[in-house]
């Protein structure tokens, strides 16, 4: 299944730098790829080249040690070797492995242990000895777990190679902000908001999340002899930023590893979006200058300098190393026309097309009309959340739109939701199944995929709730198609792979629709999130379909949109649909109709806010951001991407 990356228009010709200049920036050299996979294969062929070089070298007879770390960070990396090791390009017979971490207390057969989790992924499909693999032990008597840890540190130094992943805010294995760079391997307590981060382990249960863990210290860390920092998706990139470009800071303790000799990042467009080589790579060497690359550039110098488009003066080009721009396109002034301009026509109050009207400089063609339109939805709130604006317009002006909601959800939906639901039932004479429900309920493991009959409740409440939200605004709920994706129903926070049964459910219903406009999530955030692998299982579907000789798909368009946490940039937008104050409160009582949703957000991260009002403040700034480079000041504005 292709690997979905966002297009590149324009950049930085790295090939006419040097490394020095390259990394001109960086105190952490970083090494970015397209995506996780891609860059994870290079990160499994350094270590077969490592471990077979060490059973060469002078040093053979000693066992090549390994340090990694768990999560979802490394599992791409885990599936290489483990592929590696099964086409006889390496064998692990010469090597020690030593993971980073443990919950305490905790058994090493629980699903949701660090042991457990690297057993799973690699250590059970290579050909390791066990008496070489060393991971915390979850399960030492409390009164020798000081003397446990002194002896794994002991073992632990001085690894040959330690591969780790980096947490949202810099924190490695369970070092959280304010550890020492001293550190050796000890117990910690997990803060609140670390348990709260790690329940999504547990069911999104914090009481069930363990109060303590065993960890590998940074200084026992610092003493390998090379190490590699692993960070995918946007959700990490101010944390790649501050660890690559910033200060050393116990709140980072990632960044604590600045001080070493042989350490690099390896990361995605998504963790780099935030570098300088990335944000403004004419400040480090020779510039593409696409169309789109030239908008990014100038939106850049107006937020820099602080002025709308047309006010940019040819000194603040020069000054903030876009001169070779006016080298490339002429004089100043006329930039700043053709880019106002260019930003101005992605603005669209019709983003089905306008009937009857010039489209010439339209992010949309007029015809057809009214169009085939058919927005996929990871999770079934994603649609109103992400464009719920938008797909109000489509239904209002006419257009025949479908909405897919390509999961369940039922993970998000709490114990309590459900208990109140089969209360209501019973108070309306429907039925009395309220005992039933608290056993399947209480029966309920922590840590074990959750009861089939509790998750086809929840899944019930959450479809429910979005035909509502889809009422409210006028459209009929046969225009909804619940897909309920395989992929989703593990019962438990990881997924199952995706196979060819989730692409046809997709490919059947793109072919009994024939969409002229197709909308999906945009969000990279996390390599193995539901947006992405959603977003991944409909790009192949689609795929598919054309190499099967869908001839009609050549007239399909393809949008993608973003979540309540991020926003395209302007310089990559290709459509902004602007929202009147009407529209944004018809918006915000669709997200309402969401009631499992509503006040209790089941795995935030640290962002308290409800989707409603993230959706909200992300609108409104982009709108802002349009009235800052000179547009017209609208209440708020949704902005997509187009895919060619």
């Amino acid at each position: 299944m292709q690997h979905f990356t966002l297009p590149k228009d324009g950049g930085l010709r790295e090939n006419e730098v040097t490394r020095e200049i390259l990394h001109s920036y960086e105190k952490i050299e970083a090494e970015i790829f397209d995506d996780a996979v891609e860059g994870s294969e290079v990160i499994a062929n350094i270590i077969v080249d490592a471990i077979n070089g060490h059973s060469k070298g002078p040093e053979k007879d000693r066992l090549f040690k390994l340090g990694l770390s768990t999560g979802t960070t490394p599992i791409s990396l885990y599936t290489w070797l483990a592929t590696k090791y099964k086409g006889g390009e390496v064998s692990f017979k010469g090597v020690e492995i030593f993971s980073i971490d443990e919950y305490y207390p905790v058994s090493s057969d629980a699903p949701q242990s660090r042991n457990r989790r690297l057993h799973d992924a690699l250590i059970d499909k290579v050909d390791v000895l066990m008496e070489n693999v060393h991971i915390p032990d979850g399960t030492v008597p409390k009164e020798k777990l000081s003397e446990y840890c002194q002896e794994f540190d002991r073992k632990a130094r001085g690894m040959d190679l330690l591969i780790v992943g980096m947490g949202e805010q810099g924190q490695i294995g369970f070092n959280d902000a304010g550890c020492s760079d001293k550190s050796a391997t000890r117990t910690v307590m997990m803060t609140y908001k670390n348990r709260k981060r790690q329940s999504r382990n547990f069911n999104g249960e914090i009481n069930d999340t363990p109060g303590m863990a065993i960890t590998m210290g940074i200084g026992t860390m610092m003493t390998a002899k090379r190490v590699f920092l692993m960070a995918w998706g946007e959700d990490k990139a101010q944390v790649v930023k501050g660890v690559v470009e910033g200060e050393v800071s116990s709140l980072c303790p990632a960044s604590f590893f600045q001080a070493h000799d042989k350490v690099k990042v390896f990361t995605d467009d998504g963790g780099a979006s935030l570098l300088t080589r990335v944000v403004s790579p004419w400040m480090v060497g020779p510039c593409n200058w696409s169309k789109k690359f030239v908008r990014k550039a100038v939106v850049w110098l107006c937020q820099k300098v602080h002025k709308p488009i047309l006010k940019l003066t040819q000194q603040d080009y020069l000054e903030n190393s876009l001169g070779e721009l006016l080298d490339s396109y002429g004089s100043y002034d006329s930039i700043n026309i053709e880019v106002f301009n260019d930003l101005q026509h992605t603005i669209s109050g019709w983003p089905g097309g306008k009937p009857n009207a010039d489209d010439s400089t339209r992010p949309v063609k007029s015809k057809p009309f009214p169009k085939k339109v058919l927005i996929f939805s990871p999770h079934p709130d994603d649609d109103v959340i992400s464009m719920g604006g938008t797909f109000i317009r489509l239904v209002h002006q006419g257009h025949d739109v479908h909405v897919a909601y390509e999961t369940s959800g039922d993970l998000a939906v709490h114990d309590d939701v459900v208990v109140q639901h089969i209360d209501a039932a019973r108070e309306l004479g429907f039925g009395d199944r309220m005992d039933e429900v608290l056993g399947i309920i209480r029966s309920k493991k922590p840590g074990a995929p959750e009861p089939a009959e509790l998750l086809a409740i929840k899944a019930s409440i959450r479809k429910s709730e979005a035909k509502g939200a889809i009422r409210s605004f006028g459209l009929d709920e046969s225009n909804a198609h619940f897909l309920n994706l395989p992929f989703y129903e593990s019962g438990g926070v990881k997924k199952n792979p995706t196979t060819q049964k989730d692409i046809n459910i997709i490919k059947d219903l793109v072919r009994s629709i024939r969409p002229d406009q197709i909308y999906m999530a945009g969000d990279l955030a996390d390599p193995h999130g539901t947006h992405r692998v959603c977003t991944e299982a409909a790009l192949e579907a689609l795929e598919q379909l054309r190499m099967e000789g869908n001839e009609w798909l050549e007239r399909t368009n393809i949008w993608l949109y973003r979540g309540a946490w991020m926003e395209w940039e302007l310089g990559r937008v290709d459509m902004a649909v602007p929202l009147s104050p009407e529209e944004m409160i018809e918006k915000r009582h669709a997200i309402f109709h969401h009631l499992s949703q509503k006040d209790i957000v089941p795995f935030p991260g640290d962002d308290p806010r409800e989707f409603w009002q993230r959706a909200e403040e992300r609108t409104q700034n982009t709108a802002r951001l349009y009235d800052e480079l000179g547009m017209a000041e609208y209440q708020a504005i949704e902005v997509f991407l187009k895919l060619k």
